[in-house]
């Protein structure tokens, strides 16, 4: 009846979720999952912390390896043997561990999957950047906490003066996640460090300028940077990884493939083992020999070839079909306060150096305190040396120890520790040498108190000393990468291949557009014929010609007010003579919709602003980050009313000048800060006031000490200096600029341009002409101009500036 009722009825159902959910949080805090700070698993640092206690350093002899797993199963990891000694192999293969945390003597396995040797016939000893994870661990850095059994107390983190996470990578399967961190350049990952140090708001994009992606122990080749660029972004992403191979000249005119180095984590004796079954089902066609030449001075793997067969059709093949090339999927997920978390790369290096600033804080204190408790010593010296005398007599006249130590802390004042230390003094400390001695090691122990108080009460201070020991660490272990990054021929990032260059986008009334290299137009003498820069159909002509760089993002700007967004390189690429590709191939556009104004732009900031000038002489202001998020079917940049369209959008700094010009040759200048900030979708004001026939046909910034230049339809043009443009009040008419005769025409450019620029002038049948600007002839705003280009039945419908390039400086022949 007693035992009845002992037993307790519970619901399976319950019971079974409990259960389980303990066991995968076991599982997850206790065994599979690296900590943040150090990156190690619970195994991994009780595999070290055990070998410091042995006193395994690498200045020791090697001791064997059961010796250490022994301990570890009794005192810190009460599981099976064999887990704790592959661990503990892992950390002493060279193709496994970007930097080796075991010094291991003996067989410890290869990269063709050989088993190691049991543990009672192999050694080890901790490597030398080990000491680096343990280091301080003795002056209270980190917490500890009772083992398996409650008999001792183990770390339950490493102190890891260098971070280890990052470096060392680290993978493992917990339930219901996984982990699987790629291992990285020591010196990349503590610059990465410090840049975080200098500017804690540094951006993911700016650590991977100095953090260039994974750094895998047995080199290889990374195909492309987009897996890694998604990877720090995220904490998850794929990275292709490829052979370092290389082709030979085997004689008889055949050729061979060479294998150098491996991607991570691939079996050098089954991916040979591939490729042979590959060549004997006849898959890969084309190889002759298959040898395995690695040896002590490094890994070759030779695959000899047909005379007849090409070697790169055979690589890609190989490639496609082996081990050769693989990917790594990067799921950088680690336990920060106990609790798994997907981090980015900042994320994970913010952790780390949280860490770090913790281990000095406390390292800081505990030497503060051993000063203070040595110098509280000193002071209780320096007081029994001054009475010396008093001292030495009342301990004689005492009858017990006891009674002389309340003896000299009541006469003299002292506490019980500094009277139990002038009872212990020895007498050789009474010579005058030795009194020297206290009185200086007192003086300097002041000078370090103040020092380390100084530290703990500035966090800036802090970090100069993570700072500075890190960048010790750096020096001493750092080493050269070894894995290659570079783009990949066959699944091409494509911005990775587009050169950062100065190119020309141009863009025809009914919608066609091209890229072309800047290169493609010489500069030539006024006056010329010119060079044809787009093949248009008769019915089409030139309407935007504009300079860039490829990497820019383009806003295209349409006649019904909305914006698009591309990659300059995005643009086709057509030769001169080409018509180019619709614009509505590139970006969804209506079918009464055309794009009037294209600007490139850099970056979205808060500080830069769009200013909107209009054909009614409307304008407005819209800031540029309000231009970021563009939809693929567009945005509304500005509202138009019936019948207006845009002719001008320029990139201002909030505090420009702005001139207007019109076809029937009048212009406007006024200070931006006249037009307030509007949203996207607001109309504007107005910015001039038009006389009956005539409209905006461009706006510009102003800037001081250059020239407007008017060119008319019928090519002629001038340039005026700037200070005959007086400013005036938004709104107005504005002032002549030129007088319109029928021979020249009406004004379709009106640019502001400096001596160092060139301009480009495009005919409506597709013919270019490139000037320099310091051809062409200053004038007042009341002469008529000269002739710029020649038309004859053509007429000029596009002008654009240019700057000269080095190249192209004294070059002015006709092409």
């Amino acid at each position: 009846m007693a035992e009845r009722e002992r037993i307790q009825a519970v619901n399976i159902s319950e019971e079974m979720k409990t259960s389980f959910l303990d066991y995968a949080m076991s599982v997850i805090v206790s065994r599979a999952l690296p900590d943040v700070r150090d990156g190690l698993k619970p195994v991994h640092r009780r595999i070290l912390y055990a070998m410091y206690e042995l006193g395994m350093t690498p200045d020791k002899p090697y001791k064997k390896s059961a010796r250490v797993v022994g301990d570890v199963i009794a005192k810190f990891h009460p599981h099976g043997d064999a887990a704790v000694y592959d661990a503990m192999v892992r950390m002493a293969q060279d193709f496994s561990y970007r930097y080796m945390l075991v010094d291991g003597h003996g067989n410890f396995g290869s990269i063709d999957g050989d088993a190691p040797a049991a543990m009672r016939y192999t050694e080890a000893r901790m490597a030398s950047i080990t000491l680096e994870l343990l280091r301080d661990i003795q002056k209270d850095v980190i917490d500890f906490g009772p083992n398996y059994d409650g008999t001792l107390d183990e770390p339950l983190v490493l102190p890891s003066r260098f971070p280890n996470l990052l470096v060392n990578g680290a993978a493992g399967i917990a339930v219901g996640m996984a982990t699987n961190i790629p291992p990285h350049n020591l010196r990349e990952v503590i610059d990465g460090i410090l840049l975080m140090i200098d500017n804690p708001e540094v951006k993911v994009e700016e650590l991977m300028k100095v953090i260039k992606g994974p750094d895998f122990p047995t080199g290889g080749i990374i195909l492309g940077h987009e897996g890694i660029r998604k990877a720090y972004r995220t904490g998850r992403g794929s990275i292709q990884i490829r052979a370092k191979t290389r082709m030979e000249e085997a004689g008889n005119g055949k050729m061979r493939i060479v294998v150098e180095e491996l991607p991570f984590q691939v079996n050098k004796a089954k991916l040979v083992e591939k490729i042979a079954e590959l060549v004997r089902d006849k898959k890969v066609d084309g190889i002759t020999d298959l040898r395995d030449e690695s040896d002590r001075n490094g890994m070759r793997v030779v695959i000899e070839l047909r005379r007849d067969v090409n070697p790169r059709v055979v690589l890609n093949n190989l490639y496609k079909h082996t081990a050769l090339q693989t990917s790594f999927g990067v799921n950088m997920l680690a336990l920060v306060d106990g609790q798994p978390r997907v981090l980015n790369l900042k994320e994970m290096i913010h952790h780390y150096l949280e860490h770090q600033v913790e281990v000095i804080r406390r390292r800081t204190q505990f030497d503060l305190n051993k000063a203070e408790e040595r110098a509280h010593i000193l002071e209780g010296y320096r007081i029994a040396l001054d009475h010396i005398d008093e001292v030495i007599a009342l301990i004689r006249g005492s009858r017990t120890t006891q009674e002389a130590k309340t003896g000299l802390m009541e006469k003299f004042g002292l506490s019980e520790k500094q009277a139990q230390a002038i009872l212990d003094m020895r007498l050789q400390r009474l010579t005058g040498l030795e009194r020297e001695k206290i009185e200086s090691e007192y003086q300097e122990l002041l000078k370090t108190i103040a020092e380390l108080k100084a530290i703990l009460a500035d966090e800036a201070k802090i970090r100069g000393v993570v700072r500075e020991e890190i960048t010790e660490i750096k020096n001493k272990f750092g080493d050269e990468r070894r894995t290659l990054i570079k783009v990949d021929e066959d699944n091409i990032v494509e911005e990775d291949l587009i050169p950062e260059e100065e190119v020309s986008v141009l863009l025809t009334h009914r919608g066609y557009i091209k890229r072309m290299p800047l290169s493609t137009y010489r500069a030539q003498k006024r006056g010329g014929k010119g060079v044809t820069g787009m093949g248009t159909r008769e019915d089409d002509f030139v309407q935007n010609l504009f300079v860039t760089h490829s990497h820019n993002h383009l806003l295209f700007f349409s006649n019904k007010g909305k914006v698009y967004r591309l990659k300059a390189y995005e643009v086709p690429e057509f030769g001169r003579a080409a018509r180019g590709t619709p614009i509505i191939n590139l970006i969804q556009i209506d079918q009464n919709e055309h794009i009037y104004a294209v600007i490139p732009v850099k970056e979205f900031t808060d500080d830069k602003y769009l200013f909107f000038a209009t054909a009614h002489g409307v304008v407005k202001k819209t800031s540029l980050s309000e231009f970021e998020n563009i939809r693929r079917n567009g945005l509304f940049a500005i509202n138009l009313r019936d019948g207006d369209e845009l002719v001008g959008v320029r990139l201002t700094d909030g505090d420009q000048e702005v001139i207007m010009g019109t076809k029937q040759g009048m212009s406007i200048r006024f200070h931006e800060s006249e037009v307030r900030e509007m949203g996207r979708s607001a109309t504007g004001v107005k910015g001039i006031t038009l006389s009956e026939d005539d409209q905006v046909i461009d706006m510009d910034i102003v800037i001081p000490d250059k020239y407007v230049l008017i060119v008319t339809k019928n090519g002629y043009g001038k340039r005026t200096p700037m200070e005959e443009y007086r400013i005036q009040s938004r709104g107005g008419k504005g002032i002549k600029t030129l007088s319109l005769t029928e021979k020249k025409g009406e004004v379709v450019g009106h640019k502001v341009v400096s001596e160092e620029e060139d301009l480009m002038i495009v005919t409506q049948s597709g013919m270019v002409i490139r000037l320099n600007v310091s051809d062409i002839s200053v004038l007042s705003r009341y002469a008529q101009g000269v002739k710029l280009i020649t038309v004859d039945d053509d007429e000029v419908s596009t002008v654009a500036r240019v700057q000269i390039t080095d190249e192209e400086e004294n070059e002015t022949e006709d092409q």
